[in-house]
């Protein structure tokens, strides 16, 4: 994560936001058990949907309290109005873990994952 940051504060481009508003968190009694990706829907993976984007990419989502999260796009939505985000709970809780919805901006890191610092 640490990796993330200093990329975004040593660049002579900032990273602008792939979109922001509200992000939500959905279950598996909610979405169903298979993703618009084809793969099942799982609580505890750090997972996301939008209505746009490629399936297989990482966005860094991070609250308005500071908290962050990586997630892996692999399914459609939010269908609710105003909501930019629908997020597993494994990663809703990393942002807040007692709310349900929170404001947030996305930003896409890309198909590969994020290297954890050695």
């Amino acid at each position: 994560m640490f990796e993330i940051f200093a990329l975004m504060l040593l660049s002579q481009q900032p990273m602008q936001p792939f979109t922001e508003g509200i992000g939500s968190y959905y279950t598996v009694r909610s979405s169903g058990h298979i993703t618009a990706s084809g793969e099942p829907m799982r609580d505890g993976a750090k997972t996301c949907a939008m209505r746009e984007g490629e399936f297989g990419d990482y966005f860094l989502v991070v609250a308005e309290n500071g908290n962050s999260v990586v997630c892996r796009l692999n399914d459609r939505g939010p269908y609710v109005s105003g909501r930019v985000i629908d997020l597993s709970k494994a990663a809703i809780r990393e942002l807040d873990p007692k709310a349900g919805l929170v404001n947030v901006k996305v930003y896409r890191l890309g198909a590969q994952p994020p290297r954890a610092p050695s």
